[in-house]
C-alpha cells in the first residue's frame, strides 16, 4: 500500500471514529461542525430534566462530527450486575424462554397497523418470529427495584433494564436531526399500556390518569387533550413506531442521562406503587377508642393493587397506652411491592370523666336575695368543659327547699352531675323586678315593657363627625352571578362594610381589590378589621365581624401596611378569601383603612379558581337588588357628647331611626344617583358619656325587629346579648351598671350586619341595694 493510500484509510477512520460520537443536549446554535480530530472523544456527559429543548433534540444525528470545545468526562460505568459489550450483538434468545415483554413482529406490508403498535400485549401478536426479552437473568429485576435504570446505547438496539440486556426491535435512530426510538420498546420497558387506534393511526399511551396521543407524520402529540410539539413528526419504519427520544421522555415524565463516552441514554424508572394510610380518630384512648386505618394507594403505571401487607403492632382496639408503630405496604399487579408505610400511633391513658361541683356563699336565703354560684368542675385530663345547669337563678322567691343541678361534659361525651339543695324562707328582700335590675349580668337579657320605651323622654347630646368615608357594599345582598359589586375611589380614612351571600351553584370567593391609578407609590394602612364567615347565617356572621372589628380595636391585632406602586392592583384584607363561599354562605366584613394617596377599590366575587386581578377588567358592575342598600358616604363616624347627668330619671337614646339619628346621604357611584344610608349601617357611634349618675343601668332595647350583635362599653365587648337573640322590643340586654359614685361612661358602636334598626340605649335608675 503506498502513502497516499495509507493517509486515505486513516483519514477514513477518524472521520468515522467521530461520526460515531455525538453531542448532546447541546442547543443547535453552539453545535458546530469542524475538522478537529480531537472534539470527537473531547465530550461531555449531560443530565437531561423533563424539559423538552427549545431549539433541537438534543440526540443530534449520529453521522455528524461531535462539536469542538467540549469536556471529557469521566466515563459513567454500565450497572454493575451486567457488563455491557463494546461491540457484539446482543443475541435473540428462542420465544420458548419466559419472556417479560410482549413479542415483537416483522415489519408488515404496506397498510398494515405497525407491529409496534399493537393493541395486544400480553400474547404474541400474529407472525411474531423474535421476541424482546432479555438475554440474560443476571442482575436486578423490575420486580425487585420497581424500575430503577434503563439504558438505550446510542446507534444500537441494545437496552439494558437494571442491568439486564434486552434487544428492541429497531435500534435508536437520527431522522433530519432528531433521535428516534421505538414507542412500544419504550413503553413496554417502562411498564405502561398502549393500543393503536386504526382509524387515526395514533399509539394511544396510558400512565395512570394520563392519555398520550401520538399519531403517524405527525409534530403534534397531546397530554389528555393538551397539544405538545415534538422536534420531529412521528413516522412509521419497517412496521416499527418511531418518535422523537424527548418527546416520550417528556410525556411519561421520566429524567433521563446522555453519556456520550460510552455512548448511551440513562433513563430513572419509578414503576413502584406507593402506599400510605391515616389513623382515625386523632385521639385514641386505651380500652376505650376503636382505632380505624384508612388506606391510599398509587401507581404511576395505573397498574391495580393485588395484595396488601400490614406489619408492626396494628390492633383495633389497644389495651394499654403507648406508643405503636405499624407498617403498611402494598404488590401491584406486576408483582412490585412498594416501599413500607409507617406511623407511630400514640395511644393516651384512658379518658376519665370531669367532676361536676359548684358551691354557694350560704345555704340558706330570704326570697329574692342574690345566690352567689360558684362553679368549681374540672377535668382531670384538663380539657374544656361544656356546663348545664339546671334551676339555676339569680334569686329564688318559693319558700323552702330548692336543688339545683350542674352538668358537666367533656369533648369525648363523659359527663358527671352534681346537685346541691339550698333553703328559701318565707322572708322577702327584692322583687323579682328588683333583682334582675340589681344583679342581671351584662349581655344577659331582662324585660321592660317594651311598649313604654317610646315614652320615655330623649337624651339631649351634642354631635359631630369624624371624616371617615364608608364604602357600603351591601347590594345585591343576594349574589347571582359572577361580576363587581362595587367600584369607588378613596383617599385617606375610608371604611369598609361589605355583607354578601354566594346565590350560585359553585364555590366563590369575595375580593377587595385595590388599585393605584396614580404616578406614585401609595400606602394602604389597616387600622381596624373584622371579618366572620363564610356561614349560612347572616346574622352571626353580622355579630362576629363587629365583635372582631372592636377586638381589634382593643389589641391591635389588624394593623398592618401595603405600598401599591404606580398600576398595581393586589387584594388586601386577603382573610376575606381564604375560605370559598359554598352556596348560600355569607361573608361579613368591617374595616378602617387610610391611604395616602387615592385608590380605586372594587369589591367582586369569582368563581374560587379564578384570578380576580386578571378577570377584572372583564367583569361586569352588578345592579342593587332594589331592597338593600349600597353607597358611599362621608363622615361615617358619628361622636354623641352628653354632658348632663344620665340616670337620675329614665330616658333614652335613640339610633338609626333617621328621625332623632339621620341618615348618612352619599352617592352611588356606578349608577351616579343619591343614596340614602338606612339604618345606618357601617356607621361607628362614639357616645361619650360625661357624667352617669350611681346606681344607673344601661340596656340595650331592639325596635325595628331581631337584633345580634356587640358592643364596647369602657374597653370591653359586651354581646348583645349572651345567648340567643334579642327578638322581641320588651328584651333588654344589660351594657353596664355603675356603681356607688358618678362616673363617665363611653360606648362605641356600630350596627351589625343582618339586624334591624333602630335600637334604643335605655338608661334607668336602679333600686336602692338592702
Amino acid at each position: 500500500m503506498n502513502l497516499k493510500k495509507m493517509i486515505l484509510v486513516a483519514v477514513l477512520a477518524v472521520s468515522q471514529t467521530a461520526a460515531a460520537v455525538p453531542a448532546f443536549a447541546i442547543p443547535a446554535s453552539t453545535q458546530s461542525i469542524t475538522g478537529n480530530v480531537a472534539a470527537a472523544v473531547n465530550t461531555t456527559q449531560t443530565v437531561v430534566t423533563q424539559e423538552e429543548p427549545s431549539a433541537t433534540d438534543p440526540l443530534p444525528p449520529l453521522v455528524t462530527e461531535a462539536p469542538a470545545g467540549t469536556v471529557t468526562p469521566t466515563p459513567t460505568p454500565i450497572p454493575a450486575a451486567t457488563a455491557v459489550p463494546a461491540a457484539t450483538a446482543v443475541p435473540i434468545v428462542p420465544a420458548a424462554t419466559p419472556t417479560p415483554l410482549p413479542a415483537v413482529t416483522q415489519a408488515p406490508v404496506d397498510g398494515v397497523v405497525p407491529t409496534d403498535a399493537a393493541i395486544p400485549t400480553a400474547t404474541p401478536l400474529p407472525g411474531s418470529t423474535q421476541v424482546l426479552q432479555p438475554t440474560t437473568t443476571s442482575g436486578l429485576t423490575t420486580s425487585a427495584t420497581g424500575g430503577g435504570q434503563l439504558i438505550l446505547m446510542m446507534n444500537s438496539n441494545k437496552m439494558y433494564r437494571n442491568g439486564t440486556p434486552y434487544t428492541a426491535n429497531q435500534p435508536m435512530a437520527v431522522k433530519n436531526g432528531v433521535s428516534y426510538v421505538s414507542i412500544r420498546a419504550m413503553v413496554e420497558m417502562v411498564g405502561v399500556s398502549y393500543t393503536y387506534d386504526y382509524k387515526t393511526k395514533e399509539v394511544i399511551v396510558t400512565k395512570g390518569t394520563s392519555i398520550m396521543r401520538f399519531k403517524t407524520d405527525s409534530k403534534i402529540y397531546t397530554v389528555n387533550g393538551a397539544k405538545n410539539t415534538m422536534k420531529g413528526p412521528a413516522y412509521q419504519f419497517k412496521g416499527t413506531f418511531m418518535v422523537p427520544l424527548t418527546s416520550i421522555t417528556y410525556a411519561l415524565n421520566i429524567p433521563y442521562t446522555v453519556d456520550n463516552v460510552q455512548k448511551r441514554v440513562i433513563l430513572t424508572l419509578n414503576t413502584k406503587p406507593t402506599a400510605s394510610f391515616t389513623v382515625q380518630p386523632t385521639e385514641i384512648y386505651a380500652g376505650q377508642t376503636t382505632v380505624n386505618y384508612v388506606t391510599s394507594y398509587s401507581s404511576p403505571n395505573g397498574t391495580p393493587m393485588a395484595e396488601e401487607q400490614w406489619g408492626g403492632n396494628k390492633l383495633d382496639m389497644y389495651d394499654q397506652p403507648g406508643f405503636y408503630t405499624v407498617t403498611y405496604s402494598v404488590r401491584d399487579a406486576n408483582n412490585l411491592w412498594s416501599d413500607p408505610y409507617s406511623v407511630t400511633i400514640q395511644v393516651l391513658q384512658p379518658n376519665q370523666p370531669p367532676v361536676a361541683q359548684f358551691t354557694t356563699d350560704k345555704d340558706e336565703y330570704k326570697m329574692g336575695e342574690p345566690v352567689i354560684l360558684t362553679d368549681t368542675s374540672y377535668d382531670p385530663e384538663y380539657e374544656e368543659l361544656t356546663t348545664t345547669w339546671s334551676n339555676r337563678g339569680l334569686a329564688y322567691f318559693n319558700p323552702g327547699p330548692t336543688s339545683i343541678q350542674l352538668t358537666v361534659t367533656d369533648k369525648h361525651g363523659l359527663s358527671s352531675t352534681f346537685e346541691k339543695t339550698i333553703n328559701i324562707t318565707s322572708e322577702q328582700l327584692y322583687t323579682q323586678d328588683e333583682v334582675a335590675k340589681l344583679f342581671t349580668i351584662p349581655g344577659d337579657v331582662l324585660t321592660f315593657d317594651g311598649g313604654l320605651i317610646p315614652g320615655l323622654p330623649n337624651l339631649p347630646y351634642n354631635l359631630s363627625s369624624d371624616s371617615y368615608t364608608l364604602i357600603r357594599s351591601n347590594s345585591p345582598e343576594t349574589v347571582n352571578t359572577e361580576g363587581v359589586l362595587y367600584r369607588e375611589t378613596s383617599v385617606g380614612k375610608t371604611r369598609f362594610l361589605v355583607h354578601h351571600m354566594n346565590n350560585m351553584t359553585t364555590r366563590q370567593k369575595l375580593y377587595v381589590i385595590a388599585t393605584n391609578n396614580g404616578i406614585y407609590p401609595a400606602t394602604i394602612t389597616t387600622e381596624y378589621s373584622g371579618i366572620a364567615g363564610p356561614v349560612t347565617s347572616p346574622e352571626y356572621t353580622g355579630r362576629i365581624s363587629i365583635q372582631k372589628y372592636y377586638n381589634s380595636m382593643i389589641t391591635g391585632s389588624s394593623a398592618s401596611q401595603i405600598v401599591l406602586q404606580p398600576g398595581q392592583s393586589v387584594p388586601i384584607l386577603t382573610d376575606l378569601n381564604k375560605i370559598a363561599m359554598k352556596p348560600k354562605e355569607v361573608l361579613s366584613l368591617s374595616a378602617d383603612l387610610i391611604s395616602d394617596y387615592p385608590i380605586l377599590y372594587n369589591v367582586v366575587m369569582v368563581e374560587q379558581t379564578k384570578d380576580p386581578v386578571a378577570l377584572l377588567p372583564t367583569l361586569p358592575i352588578l345592579d342593587r337588588d332594589g331592597v338593600h342598600n349600597r353607597g358611599t358616604y362621608p363622615d361615617s363616624t358619628r361622636i354623641i357628647n352628653v354632658t348632663d347627668v344620665v340616670g337620675t330619671t329614665q330616658s333614652k337614646l335613640i339610633l338609626g331611626d333617621n328621625k332623632n339619628d339621620l341618615n348618612l346621604i352619599g352617592i352611588d357611584p356606578m349608577t351616579g344617583t343619591e343614596a340614602s344610608n338606612s339604618g345606618n349601617f357601617g356607621v361607628l357611634y362614639k357616645i361619650v358619656l360625661d357624667r352617669v349618675a350611681a346606681n344607673t343601668l344601661i340596656t340595650f332595647n331592639p325596635r325595628g325587629g331581631n337584633y345580634l350583635g356587640s358592643l364596647l362599653v369602657n374597653g370591653t365587648i359586651v354581646n348583645l346579648p349572651n345567648k340567643g337573640s334579642l327578638s322581641s322590643s320588651d328584651m333588654n340586654a344589660v351594657v353596664f351598671r355603675t356603681g356607688e359614685y358618678e362616673g363617665p361612661v363611653d360606648i362605641t358602636f356600630s350596627v351589625a350586619s343582618g339586624s334591624n334598626l333602630p335600637v334604643n340605649f335605655v338608661f334607668t335608675p336602679l333600686p336602692a341595694k338592702k
